[in-house]
Protein backbone atom coordinates (compact mmCIF):
# COMPACT_ATOMS: atom_id res chain seq x y z
CA UNK A 1 0.00 0.00 0.00
CA UNK A 2 1.29 3.26 -0.73
CA UNK A 3 1.04 6.22 1.08
CA UNK A 4 1.18 10.25 -0.25
CA UNK A 5 2.46 13.08 2.14
CA UNK A 6 4.16 16.44 1.57
CA UNK A 7 6.59 17.75 1.89
CA UNK A 8 7.30 20.45 5.26
CA UNK A 9 10.90 20.84 5.57
CA UNK A 10 14.68 20.53 3.25
CA UNK A 11 17.72 20.41 5.29
CA UNK A 12 20.22 19.61 2.65
CA UNK A 13 19.85 15.21 2.13
CA UNK A 14 16.94 15.73 4.73
CA UNK A 15 13.63 15.96 4.10
CA UNK A 16 10.64 16.34 6.50
CA UNK A 17 7.28 14.88 4.94
CA UNK A 18 4.01 15.17 7.06
CA UNK A 19 0.14 12.99 6.51
CA UNK A 20 2.13 10.24 6.20
CA UNK A 21 0.67 8.04 8.82
CA UNK A 22 1.05 4.22 8.38
CA UNK A 23 4.30 4.61 7.01
CA UNK A 24 6.91 2.32 8.54
CA UNK A 25 10.71 3.01 9.50
CA UNK A 26 13.32 2.06 6.56
CA UNK A 27 10.49 2.33 4.21
CA UNK A 28 11.48 3.95 0.49
CA UNK A 29 9.49 7.14 -0.77
CA UNK A 30 9.77 9.19 -3.61
CA UNK A 31 10.41 12.61 -2.95
CA UNK A 32 9.24 15.72 -4.79
CA UNK A 33 8.35 15.98 -8.20
CA UNK A 34 11.29 14.38 -9.33
CA UNK A 35 10.36 11.36 -7.70
CA UNK A 36 14.07 11.64 -5.81
CA UNK A 37 14.90 8.00 -4.18
CA UNK A 38 14.96 8.47 -0.11
CA UNK A 39 14.34 6.51 3.26
CA UNK A 40 12.46 6.77 6.46
CA UNK A 41 14.84 7.67 9.03
CA UNK A 42 12.63 8.73 11.91
CA UNK A 43 9.00 9.05 12.31
CA UNK A 44 7.35 11.28 15.20
CA UNK A 45 3.03 10.76 14.72
CA UNK A 46 2.39 11.30 10.69
CA UNK A 47 5.88 13.78 10.12
CA UNK A 48 8.18 11.29 8.81
CA UNK A 49 12.16 12.75 8.72
CA UNK A 50 13.67 11.30 5.00
CA UNK A 51 17.22 10.70 4.39
CA UNK A 52 17.41 10.97 0.53
CA UNK A 53 19.58 9.75 -1.70
CA UNK A 54 20.03 12.25 -4.03
CA UNK A 55 21.21 16.41 -4.07
CA UNK A 56 17.59 18.13 -3.14
CA UNK A 57 18.40 21.05 -4.57
CA UNK A 58 15.32 22.64 -6.27
CA UNK A 59 12.85 20.38 -3.97
CA UNK A 60 10.17 22.45 -2.52
CA UNK A 61 7.11 22.54 0.77
CA UNK A 62 4.23 21.16 -0.76
CA UNK A 63 5.47 18.80 -2.88
CA UNK A 64 4.17 15.42 -2.76
CA UNK A 65 5.98 12.44 -0.80
CA UNK A 66 4.95 8.77 -1.99
CA UNK A 67 5.43 5.89 -0.07
CA UNK A 68 6.67 2.48 -1.75
CA UNK A 69 5.62 -0.24 1.00
CA UNK A 70 8.80 -1.64 1.07
CA UNK A 71 12.51 -0.81 2.59
CA UNK A 72 16.03 -0.26 0.63
CA UNK A 73 16.61 -3.77 -1.12
CA UNK A 74 18.99 -5.02 -2.79
CA UNK A 75 17.72 -7.04 -6.40
CA UNK A 76 19.97 -9.98 -6.45
CA UNK A 77 20.35 -12.81 -9.53
CA UNK A 78 22.54 -13.06 -12.10
CA UNK A 79 23.39 -10.29 -13.70
CA UNK A 80 25.67 -8.67 -11.12
CA UNK A 81 28.92 -10.00 -11.75
CA UNK A 82 30.88 -7.44 -13.90
CA UNK A 83 28.37 -4.72 -13.06
CA UNK A 84 29.33 -0.99 -11.64
CA UNK A 85 26.55 0.34 -9.45
CA UNK A 86 26.25 3.54 -7.57
CA UNK A 87 25.64 3.61 -3.47
CA UNK A 88 21.87 2.56 -4.34
CA UNK A 89 22.33 0.04 -6.92
CA UNK A 90 21.84 1.80 -10.06
CA UNK A 91 23.29 0.73 -12.89
CA UNK A 92 26.41 2.89 -13.50
CA UNK A 93 26.38 1.86 -17.03
CA UNK A 94 22.57 2.72 -17.93
CA UNK A 95 22.88 5.96 -15.87
CA UNK A 96 25.45 7.24 -18.42
CA UNK A 97 23.41 5.92 -21.55
CA UNK A 98 20.19 7.97 -20.42
CA UNK A 99 21.64 11.08 -18.66
CA UNK A 100 25.44 11.36 -19.97
CA UNK A 101 28.19 11.83 -17.64
CA UNK A 102 26.86 12.93 -14.79
CA UNK A 103 23.97 11.39 -12.76
CA UNK A 104 20.33 13.01 -13.48
CA UNK A 105 18.63 13.17 -10.15
CA UNK A 106 15.53 11.16 -10.35
CA UNK A 107 16.48 8.75 -13.18
CA UNK A 108 15.54 5.42 -11.97
CA UNK A 109 17.30 1.92 -12.91
CA UNK A 110 16.67 -1.91 -12.18
CA UNK A 111 19.66 -3.65 -11.07
CA UNK A 112 19.19 -6.24 -12.99
CA UNK A 113 18.55 -5.64 -16.43
CA UNK A 114 15.10 -7.14 -17.44
CA UNK A 115 16.06 -7.26 -21.32
CA UNK A 116 18.90 -9.89 -20.74
CA UNK A 117 18.27 -13.74 -21.09
CA UNK A 118 19.68 -16.61 -18.73
CA UNK A 119 19.97 -20.09 -19.64
CA UNK A 120 18.25 -22.18 -17.21
CA UNK A 121 18.85 -25.61 -15.58
CA UNK A 122 16.49 -27.17 -13.32
CA UNK A 123 17.57 -28.54 -9.98
CA UNK A 124 14.72 -30.05 -8.63
CA UNK A 125 11.50 -31.88 -9.90
CA UNK A 126 7.70 -31.16 -8.59
CA UNK A 127 7.28 -33.17 -5.41
CA UNK A 128 10.24 -32.14 -4.01
CA UNK A 129 10.03 -30.65 -0.46
CA UNK A 130 12.52 -27.45 -0.38
CA UNK A 131 13.42 -25.00 2.48
CA UNK A 132 14.86 -21.47 1.90
CA UNK A 133 18.13 -21.52 0.41
CA UNK A 134 18.02 -24.50 -1.21
CA UNK A 135 19.25 -24.12 -5.05
CA UNK A 136 15.84 -24.73 -7.80
CA UNK A 137 18.38 -24.37 -10.77
CA UNK A 138 21.30 -23.03 -12.13
CA UNK A 139 22.55 -20.53 -15.03
CA UNK A 140 25.87 -19.99 -16.15
CA UNK A 141 26.76 -16.18 -14.53
CA UNK A 142 30.51 -16.08 -16.43
CA UNK A 143 32.33 -18.74 -17.66
CA UNK A 144 33.96 -19.83 -14.50
CA UNK A 145 30.42 -18.99 -12.27
CA UNK A 146 27.37 -20.63 -11.96
CA UNK A 147 24.91 -18.75 -10.47
CA UNK A 148 22.55 -20.85 -8.58
CA UNK A 149 19.02 -20.03 -8.35
CA UNK A 150 18.02 -20.22 -4.42
CA UNK A 151 14.51 -20.71 -2.62
CA UNK A 152 14.27 -16.86 -0.71
CA UNK A 153 15.15 -17.38 2.49
CA UNK A 154 11.86 -16.60 3.70
CA UNK A 155 10.08 -19.42 2.03
CA UNK A 156 9.63 -23.24 2.02
CA UNK A 157 7.30 -25.77 0.56
CA UNK A 158 6.51 -28.39 -2.37
CA UNK A 159 7.56 -28.04 -5.91
CA UNK A 160 4.23 -27.79 -7.67
CA UNK A 161 6.00 -26.49 -11.05
CA UNK A 162 9.41 -26.11 -12.45
CA UNK A 163 10.30 -24.19 -15.66
CA UNK A 164 12.32 -27.03 -17.81
CA UNK A 165 15.58 -26.29 -19.42
CA UNK A 166 15.73 -23.43 -21.21
CA UNK A 167 16.39 -19.18 -21.42
CA UNK A 168 14.77 -16.60 -19.41
CA UNK A 169 14.74 -13.08 -18.24
CA UNK A 170 14.80 -12.37 -14.47
CA UNK A 171 11.11 -11.31 -14.52
CA UNK A 172 9.92 -15.14 -15.52
CA UNK A 173 8.57 -17.25 -12.97
CA UNK A 174 11.05 -20.37 -12.81
CA UNK A 175 9.03 -22.24 -9.40
CA UNK A 176 5.85 -22.47 -8.35
CA UNK A 177 6.02 -23.75 -4.40
CA UNK A 178 2.60 -24.85 -2.62
CA UNK A 179 2.61 -24.45 1.53
CA UNK A 180 1.20 -23.40 4.85
CA UNK A 181 -1.43 -22.87 2.69
CA UNK A 182 -0.69 -21.06 0.00
CA UNK A 183 1.09 -20.69 -3.46
CA UNK A 184 4.06 -19.03 -4.04
CA UNK A 185 5.76 -17.73 -7.09
CA UNK A 186 9.82 -18.08 -7.18
CA UNK A 187 11.37 -15.89 -9.92
CA UNK A 188 15.27 -15.71 -10.96
CA UNK A 189 15.49 -12.13 -9.36
CA UNK A 190 14.63 -11.25 -5.59
CA UNK A 191 15.69 -8.85 -2.77
CA UNK A 192 16.28 -8.42 0.19
CA UNK A 193 16.67 -5.15 2.84
CA UNK A 194 20.28 -4.09 2.65
CA UNK A 195 20.59 -3.56 6.49
CA UNK A 196 19.71 -6.66 7.61
CA UNK A 197 21.86 -9.55 7.53
CA UNK A 198 20.54 -12.56 5.43
CA UNK A 199 19.96 -15.69 7.56
CA UNK A 200 22.25 -18.33 8.22
CA UNK A 201 22.26 -21.94 10.18
CA UNK A 202 25.22 -21.26 12.02
CA UNK A 203 28.61 -19.36 12.38
CA UNK A 204 31.57 -21.87 11.48
CA UNK A 205 35.66 -21.57 12.29
CA UNK A 206 37.46 -20.20 10.10
CA UNK A 207 41.05 -21.62 9.47
CA UNK A 208 42.13 -21.04 5.26
CA UNK A 209 43.98 -18.34 4.70
CA UNK A 210 42.80 -15.91 2.10
CA UNK A 211 45.65 -15.48 0.02
CA UNK A 212 46.73 -12.28 -1.71
CA UNK A 213 49.80 -12.72 -2.75
CA UNK A 214 51.31 -10.32 -0.98
CA UNK A 215 54.23 -11.01 1.37
CA UNK A 216 53.82 -9.21 4.57
CA UNK A 217 50.15 -9.74 4.33
CA UNK A 218 50.01 -13.60 3.80
CA UNK A 219 53.34 -14.48 5.96
CA UNK A 220 53.79 -11.44 8.33
CA UNK A 221 50.19 -10.78 9.31
CA UNK A 222 48.03 -13.56 7.56
CA UNK A 223 43.61 -13.19 6.95
CA UNK A 224 41.54 -16.09 6.85
CA UNK A 225 38.27 -16.34 4.15
CA UNK A 226 35.06 -15.15 6.77
CA UNK A 227 37.86 -12.69 8.67
CA UNK A 228 37.53 -9.09 9.26
CA UNK A 229 40.37 -6.79 8.44
CA UNK A 230 41.16 -2.69 8.74
CA UNK A 231 43.67 -0.96 6.92
CA UNK A 232 43.88 2.54 8.59
CA UNK A 233 46.54 5.18 7.15
CA UNK A 234 47.26 8.51 6.05
CA UNK A 235 46.97 10.03 2.76
CA UNK A 236 49.61 8.93 0.35
CA UNK A 237 50.39 5.73 2.74
CA UNK A 238 49.00 3.33 -0.33
CA UNK A 239 45.68 2.36 1.12
CA UNK A 240 43.70 2.41 -2.07
CA UNK A 241 47.00 0.73 -3.21
CA UNK A 242 46.44 -2.50 -1.45
CA UNK A 243 42.89 -2.33 -1.54
CA UNK A 244 43.39 -2.91 -5.35
CA UNK A 245 46.14 -5.07 -5.40
CA UNK A 246 43.49 -7.79 -2.81
CA UNK A 247 40.57 -6.87 -5.30
CA UNK A 248 42.84 -8.09 -8.07
CA UNK A 249 44.63 -11.22 -6.76
CA UNK A 250 42.98 -12.43 -3.63
CA UNK A 251 41.92 -16.34 -4.04
CA UNK A 252 38.37 -15.64 -3.69
CA UNK A 253 35.59 -16.86 -5.78
CA UNK A 254 33.78 -13.03 -5.89
CA UNK A 255 35.25 -9.70 -5.44
CA UNK A 256 32.79 -7.13 -4.31
CA UNK A 257 34.48 -3.70 -4.27
CA UNK A 258 32.95 -0.74 -2.28
CA UNK A 259 34.77 2.60 -3.82
CA UNK A 260 32.79 4.66 -0.76
CA UNK A 261 33.47 8.23 -1.27
CA UNK A 262 36.66 8.49 -2.59
CA UNK A 263 38.07 9.93 -5.07
CA UNK A 264 36.45 10.09 -8.39
CA UNK A 265 40.02 9.16 -10.25
CA UNK A 266 40.42 6.19 -7.83
CA UNK A 267 37.16 4.53 -9.19
CA UNK A 268 38.19 5.18 -12.64
CA UNK A 269 41.56 3.77 -12.72
CA UNK A 270 39.75 0.85 -11.36
CA UNK A 271 37.23 1.19 -13.91
CA UNK A 272 39.74 1.12 -16.58
CA UNK A 273 42.11 -1.52 -14.88
CA UNK A 274 40.63 -4.43 -13.90
CA UNK A 275 38.39 -5.28 -17.47
CA UNK A 276 41.95 -5.69 -18.82
CA UNK A 277 43.52 -7.59 -16.08
CA UNK A 278 43.22 -11.73 -15.60
CA UNK A 279 41.94 -13.09 -12.65
CA UNK A 280 45.32 -15.78 -11.42
CA UNK A 281 42.88 -18.05 -10.26
CA UNK A 282 40.93 -18.79 -13.29
CA UNK A 283 42.84 -17.03 -16.22
CA UNK A 284 39.91 -15.08 -16.95
CA UNK A 285 39.08 -11.52 -16.77
CA UNK A 286 39.05 -10.04 -13.57
CA UNK A 287 35.54 -8.51 -13.89
CA UNK A 288 33.74 -11.58 -14.43
CA UNK A 289 34.02 -12.03 -10.81
CA UNK A 290 33.76 -8.51 -9.26
CA UNK A 291 30.91 -6.15 -8.70
CA UNK A 292 32.15 -2.66 -8.56
CA UNK A 293 30.09 -0.11 -6.24
CA UNK A 294 31.15 3.11 -7.04
CA UNK A 295 29.36 6.23 -4.83
CA UNK A 296 32.34 8.87 -5.36
CA UNK A 297 33.20 12.05 -2.76
CA UNK A 298 31.48 14.03 -5.44
CA UNK A 299 28.07 11.98 -5.15
CA UNK A 300 25.21 12.39 -2.51
CA UNK A 301 26.06 11.80 1.44
CA UNK A 302 23.35 10.24 2.17
CA UNK A 303 24.35 7.36 -0.94
CA UNK A 304 27.43 6.47 0.34
CA UNK A 305 26.21 5.70 3.75
CA UNK A 306 24.05 3.46 1.92
CA UNK A 307 26.78 1.79 -0.03
CA UNK A 308 28.56 -0.38 2.23
CA UNK A 309 24.66 -2.10 3.15
CA UNK A 310 24.54 -2.90 -0.79
CA UNK A 311 27.93 -4.09 -0.50
CA UNK A 312 27.88 -6.19 2.24
CA UNK A 313 24.11 -7.57 0.88
CA UNK A 314 25.42 -8.83 -2.26
CA UNK A 315 28.33 -10.70 -0.89
CA UNK A 316 26.10 -12.31 1.39
CA UNK A 317 23.62 -13.45 -1.57
CA UNK A 318 27.01 -14.92 -2.67
CA UNK A 319 28.08 -16.48 0.08
CA UNK A 320 24.74 -18.30 0.23
CA UNK A 321 25.27 -20.09 -2.88
CA UNK A 322 28.39 -21.79 -1.41
CA UNK A 323 31.08 -19.00 -2.44
CA UNK A 324 34.01 -17.26 -0.90
CA UNK A 325 33.28 -13.49 -1.26
CA UNK A 326 35.82 -10.89 -0.10
CA UNK A 327 34.45 -7.81 0.26
CA UNK A 328 36.50 -4.32 0.07
CA UNK A 329 35.68 -1.18 1.59
CA UNK A 330 37.08 1.98 0.39
CA UNK A 331 36.85 3.91 3.00
CA UNK A 332 34.99 3.72 5.98
CA UNK A 333 36.05 6.70 7.25
CA UNK A 334 33.59 8.54 4.40
CA UNK A 335 31.12 6.25 5.28
CA UNK A 336 31.45 7.22 9.08
CA UNK A 337 31.86 11.17 7.45
CA UNK A 338 28.25 10.79 5.67
CA UNK A 339 26.89 9.43 8.97
CA UNK A 340 27.78 12.29 10.89
CA UNK A 341 26.68 14.74 8.32
CA UNK A 342 23.14 13.00 8.05
CA UNK A 343 23.34 12.64 12.34
CA UNK A 344 23.76 16.58 12.70
CA UNK A 345 20.92 17.21 10.11
CA UNK A 346 19.08 15.19 12.11
CA UNK A 347 19.89 17.35 15.28
CA UNK A 348 21.14 13.80 17.40
CA UNK A 349 23.19 14.19 19.84
CA UNK A 350 26.63 13.99 18.70
CA UNK A 351 29.40 12.00 20.30
CA UNK A 352 33.23 11.85 20.20
CA UNK A 353 34.35 14.88 17.63
CA UNK A 354 30.86 14.87 16.43
CA UNK A 355 30.05 11.57 14.81
CA UNK A 356 27.13 10.13 15.81
CA UNK A 357 26.39 7.78 19.49
CA UNK A 358 25.61 4.76 17.62
CA UNK A 359 28.96 5.10 15.12
CA UNK A 360 30.79 1.88 17.52
CA UNK A 361 27.56 -0.33 16.96
CA UNK A 362 27.28 0.60 13.20
CA UNK A 363 30.74 -0.45 12.41
CA UNK A 364 30.15 -3.63 14.77
CA UNK A 365 27.22 -4.43 12.86
CA UNK A 366 28.90 -4.05 9.31
CA UNK A 367 32.28 -6.19 10.19
CA UNK A 368 29.63 -8.93 11.77
CA UNK A 369 28.27 -9.80 8.87
CA UNK A 370 31.68 -11.35 8.16
CA UNK A 371 31.99 -14.88 8.69
CA UNK A 372 33.29 -18.57 7.51
CA UNK A 373 28.85 -20.02 7.33
CA UNK A 374 26.60 -23.09 7.16
CA UNK A 375 24.37 -20.91 5.06
CA UNK A 376 20.81 -22.20 4.68
CA UNK A 377 19.24 -25.01 2.46
CA UNK A 378 19.90 -28.91 2.82
CA UNK A 379 22.78 -29.48 0.48
CA UNK A 380 25.04 -28.75 3.60
CA UNK A 381 26.56 -25.64 1.49
CA UNK A 382 29.21 -23.83 3.61
CA UNK A 383 30.27 -19.87 2.03
CA UNK A 384 32.19 -17.38 3.59
CA UNK A 385 32.14 -12.94 3.66
CA UNK A 386 35.71 -11.29 4.25
CA UNK A 387 35.70 -7.65 5.32
CA UNK A 388 38.48 -5.44 4.55
CA UNK A 389 38.24 -1.96 5.27
CA UNK A 390 40.47 0.95 4.92
CA UNK A 391 40.46 4.05 7.24
CA UNK A 392 41.74 7.25 6.52
CA UNK A 393 41.83 9.05 9.95
CA UNK A 394 42.75 12.30 9.68
CA UNK A 395 46.50 13.60 10.07
CA UNK A 396 47.35 9.34 10.90
CA UNK A 397 45.87 9.47 13.84
CA UNK A 398 44.97 6.35 15.05
CA UNK A 399 43.57 7.51 18.22
CA UNK A 400 40.49 8.88 16.51
CA UNK A 401 37.23 7.15 16.94
CA UNK A 402 36.78 5.53 13.53
CA UNK A 403 40.04 3.73 13.86
CA UNK A 404 39.77 2.91 17.73
CA UNK A 405 36.01 1.51 17.30
CA UNK A 406 36.85 -0.50 14.02
CA UNK A 407 39.83 -1.90 15.82
CA UNK A 408 37.85 -3.12 18.94
CA UNK A 409 36.14 -5.60 16.21
CA UNK A 410 38.83 -6.95 13.86
CA UNK A 411 41.31 -9.27 14.07
CA UNK A 412 43.71 -8.33 11.38
CA UNK A 413 45.34 -4.56 11.64
CA UNK A 414 47.50 -3.62 8.59
CA UNK A 415 48.50 -0.30 9.92
CA UNK A 416 50.24 1.86 6.88
CA UNK A 417 52.95 4.31 7.90
CA UNK A 418 53.63 7.03 6.75
CA UNK A 419 57.38 7.20 7.25
CA UNK A 420 57.47 3.74 4.94
CA UNK A 421 55.81 5.38 2.46
CA UNK A 422 58.10 8.35 2.13
CA UNK A 423 61.23 6.24 1.70
CA UNK A 424 59.14 4.33 -0.76
CA UNK A 425 58.89 1.52 0.95
CA UNK A 426 55.07 -0.28 -0.23
CA UNK A 427 53.43 -1.70 0.89
CA UNK A 428 53.86 0.86 3.89
CA UNK A 429 52.52 -1.84 6.61
CA UNK A 430 54.38 -0.99 9.54
CA UNK A 431 55.54 -4.59 10.65
CA UNK A 432 55.75 -3.29 14.89
CA UNK A 433 51.93 -2.13 14.75
CA UNK A 434 50.57 -4.12 12.62
CA UNK A 435 49.18 -7.36 14.55
CA UNK A 436 46.76 -10.82 13.03
CA UNK A 437 44.72 -13.01 15.49
CA UNK A 438 44.44 -15.83 12.96
CA UNK A 439 48.36 -17.02 12.66
CA UNK A 440 47.77 -20.09 14.55
CA UNK A 441 44.75 -20.50 13.08
CA UNK A 442 46.43 -21.03 9.57
CA UNK A 443 49.72 -22.98 10.58
CA UNK A 444 47.64 -25.64 9.39
CA UNK A 445 46.77 -25.06 5.89
CA UNK A 446 50.43 -24.21 5.42
CA UNK A 447 51.75 -27.13 6.75
CA UNK A 448 49.46 -29.06 4.54
CA UNK A 449 51.07 -27.22 1.59
CA UNK A 450 54.42 -28.09 1.67
CA UNK A 451 55.55 -25.28 4.01
CA UNK A 452 56.34 -27.48 7.49
CA UNK A 453 58.44 -24.38 9.33
CA UNK A 454 56.29 -21.63 8.03
CA UNK A 455 55.35 -21.03 12.07
CA UNK A 456 58.81 -20.88 12.72
CA UNK A 457 60.23 -19.38 10.29
CA UNK A 458 57.83 -16.50 10.76
CA UNK A 459 58.30 -16.17 14.56
CA UNK A 460 62.38 -16.37 13.85
CA UNK A 461 62.01 -13.14 11.37
CA UNK A 462 59.28 -11.11 13.31
CA UNK A 463 61.45 -11.69 16.24
CA UNK A 464 64.89 -10.09 14.15
CA UNK A 465 62.54 -7.03 13.06
CA UNK A 466 61.49 -6.52 16.66
CA UNK A 467 64.93 -6.44 17.70
CA UNK A 468 66.13 -4.52 15.16
CA UNK A 469 63.68 -1.72 16.49
CA UNK A 470 65.07 -1.94 20.14
CA UNK A 471 68.83 -1.43 18.72
CA UNK A 472 67.82 1.12 16.20
CA UNK A 473 67.41 3.07 19.30
CA UNK A 474 70.58 2.17 20.88
CA UNK A 475 72.18 3.19 17.19
CA UNK A 476 70.50 6.68 18.23
CA UNK A 477 72.10 7.17 20.96
CA UNK A 478 75.95 6.05 20.89
CA UNK A 479 76.20 4.99 17.15
CA UNK A 480 76.91 1.29 15.63
CA UNK A 481 80.30 0.95 16.50
CA UNK A 482 79.71 0.10 20.02
CA UNK A 483 77.55 -2.82 19.45
CA UNK A 484 78.59 -6.24 19.09
CA UNK A 485 78.98 -8.29 16.66
CA UNK A 486 75.72 -10.27 17.03
CA UNK A 487 74.07 -6.98 17.39
CA UNK A 488 74.88 -6.00 14.30
CA UNK A 489 74.20 -9.74 12.48
CA UNK A 490 70.78 -8.45 13.57
CA UNK A 491 70.91 -5.24 11.64
CA UNK A 492 72.25 -6.77 8.81
CA UNK A 493 69.38 -9.33 8.38
CA UNK A 494 66.99 -6.94 9.25
CA UNK A 495 67.74 -4.90 6.02
CA UNK A 496 67.78 -8.25 4.24
CA UNK A 497 64.30 -8.95 5.30
CA UNK A 498 62.89 -5.25 4.35
CA UNK A 499 64.89 -5.65 1.04
CA UNK A 500 64.47 -8.47 -0.12
CA UNK A 501 61.26 -9.59 1.39
CA UNK A 502 58.64 -6.87 2.69
CA UNK A 503 59.25 -4.58 -0.39
CA UNK A 504 56.86 -5.48 -2.90
CA UNK A 505 56.13 -3.57 -6.22
CA UNK A 506 52.69 -2.87 -7.34
CA UNK A 507 53.68 -2.42 -10.59
CA UNK A 508 56.11 -5.21 -11.35
CA UNK A 509 54.85 -7.51 -13.58
CA UNK A 510 56.61 -10.45 -11.66
CA UNK A 511 56.70 -8.79 -8.12
CA UNK A 512 52.93 -7.44 -7.73
CA UNK A 513 52.05 -11.29 -7.14
CA UNK A 514 53.84 -13.37 -4.91
CA UNK A 515 52.50 -17.20 -4.41
CA UNK A 516 52.34 -18.63 -1.32
CA UNK A 517 54.28 -21.41 -2.05
CA UNK A 518 57.40 -19.03 -3.68
CA UNK A 519 56.88 -17.02 0.09
CA UNK A 520 57.78 -20.08 1.33
CA UNK A 521 60.79 -21.01 -0.25
CA UNK A 522 62.02 -16.95 0.05
CA UNK A 523 61.30 -17.15 3.85
CA UNK A 524 63.38 -20.18 3.98
CA UNK A 525 66.77 -18.50 2.59
CA UNK A 526 66.35 -15.48 4.56
CA UNK A 527 66.14 -17.99 7.66
CA UNK A 528 69.23 -19.93 6.19
CA UNK A 529 71.28 -17.05 5.35
CA UNK A 530 70.73 -15.72 9.44
CA UNK A 531 71.30 -19.04 11.09
CA UNK A 532 74.22 -19.15 8.63
CA UNK A 533 75.71 -16.14 9.55
CA UNK A 534 75.20 -16.73 13.65
CA UNK A 535 77.38 -19.69 13.16
CA UNK A 536 79.82 -17.58 11.04
CA UNK A 537 80.03 -14.76 13.77
CA UNK A 538 80.08 -17.20 16.68
CA UNK A 539 83.48 -18.40 14.33
CA UNK A 540 84.56 -14.78 14.99
CA UNK A 541 83.59 -13.56 11.22
CA UNK A 542 82.50 -10.32 11.59
CA UNK A 543 78.98 -9.08 10.68
CA UNK A 544 79.89 -6.23 8.02
CA UNK A 545 81.53 -9.53 6.07
CA UNK A 546 78.56 -11.54 6.40
CA UNK A 547 76.86 -8.50 5.03
CA UNK A 548 79.14 -8.08 1.61
CA UNK A 549 78.53 -11.71 0.34
CA UNK A 550 77.37 -11.30 -3.09
CA UNK A 551 74.52 -14.11 -2.18
CA UNK A 552 73.17 -11.30 -0.30
CA UNK A 553 72.52 -9.61 -3.74
CA UNK A 554 70.96 -12.25 -4.96
CA UNK A 555 69.10 -13.05 -2.07
CA UNK A 556 67.52 -9.22 -2.51
CA UNK A 557 67.23 -9.72 -6.28
CA UNK A 558 64.88 -13.45 -5.44
CA UNK A 559 61.59 -11.31 -5.57
CA UNK A 560 62.26 -10.74 -9.48
CA UNK A 561 62.82 -13.83 -10.35
CA UNK A 562 59.58 -15.54 -12.38
CA UNK A 563 57.40 -17.90 -9.76
CA UNK A 564 57.75 -20.70 -12.66
CA UNK A 565 62.05 -20.80 -11.78
CA UNK A 566 62.19 -19.82 -8.41
CA UNK A 567 61.78 -23.40 -7.33
CA UNK A 568 64.97 -24.03 -9.05
CA UNK A 569 66.78 -20.86 -8.38
CA UNK A 570 65.78 -21.44 -4.83
CA UNK A 571 68.59 -24.20 -4.66
CA UNK A 572 70.74 -22.42 -6.51
CA UNK A 573 70.98 -19.66 -3.85
CA UNK A 574 70.78 -22.30 -1.49
CA UNK A 575 74.19 -23.93 -2.61
CA UNK A 576 75.97 -20.91 -2.97
CA UNK A 577 74.87 -19.83 0.29
CA UNK A 578 76.34 -22.74 1.78
CA UNK A 579 79.60 -22.31 -0.59
CA UNK A 580 79.98 -18.66 0.61
CA UNK A 581 79.67 -19.25 4.24
CA UNK A 582 81.86 -22.26 4.07
CA UNK A 583 84.67 -19.97 1.85
CA UNK A 584 83.90 -17.02 4.25
CA UNK A 585 85.21 -19.08 7.64
CA UNK A 586 87.72 -21.45 6.14
CA UNK A 587 90.05 -22.71 8.42
CA UNK A 588 87.85 -21.76 11.44
CA UNK A 589 87.35 -25.00 13.22
CA UNK A 590 84.04 -23.41 15.36
CA UNK A 591 81.95 -23.25 12.12
CA UNK A 592 80.18 -26.31 10.37
CA UNK A 593 78.14 -25.99 7.03
CA UNK A 594 75.47 -27.98 7.33
CA UNK A 595 73.17 -28.06 4.62
CA UNK A 596 69.28 -27.40 5.51
CA UNK A 597 66.51 -29.91 4.36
Amino acid sequence: MTITGEVVRIAGAVVSAKNLAGARMYDVVRVGDKQLVGEIVVLEGDVATIQVYEETEGIAPGEPVTTTGMPLSAELGPGLLGTTYDGIQRPLEILLAEGGDFIVRGVHAPGLRRECGWDFTPAVRPGDRVVGGDTLGAVVETEVHEHRVMVPPTLQGTIAEIAPEGRYTVDDVVATLKGDGRTQTVRMRQYWPVRQPRPVLRRLEAADPLISGQRVIDTFFPLVKGGTAALPGPFGAGKTVVQHQLAKYVNADIIVYVGCGERGNEMADVLRQFPALVDPTTGKSLMDRTVLIGNTSNMPVAAREASVYTGITIAEYYRDMGYDVALMADSTSRWAEAMREISGRLEEMPGEQGYPAYLASRLADFYERAGRMAVLGSSGRTGSVTVIGSVSPPGGDFSEPVTQNTLRVVRVLWALDADLAHERHFPSINWLTSYSAYAGAVQGWWTAHAAPRWEEYRTEMMGVLQAESELLETVQLVGEDVLPEEDRLVLVQARLIRDGFLIQSAFHPVDTYCPAEKQYLMLDLLARFYRHGQRAVAAGVSAAAVGGLAVKSRIERMPFVPDERFAGEHAVIAQEMDEAFAGLTAGKAAYGVTPRG
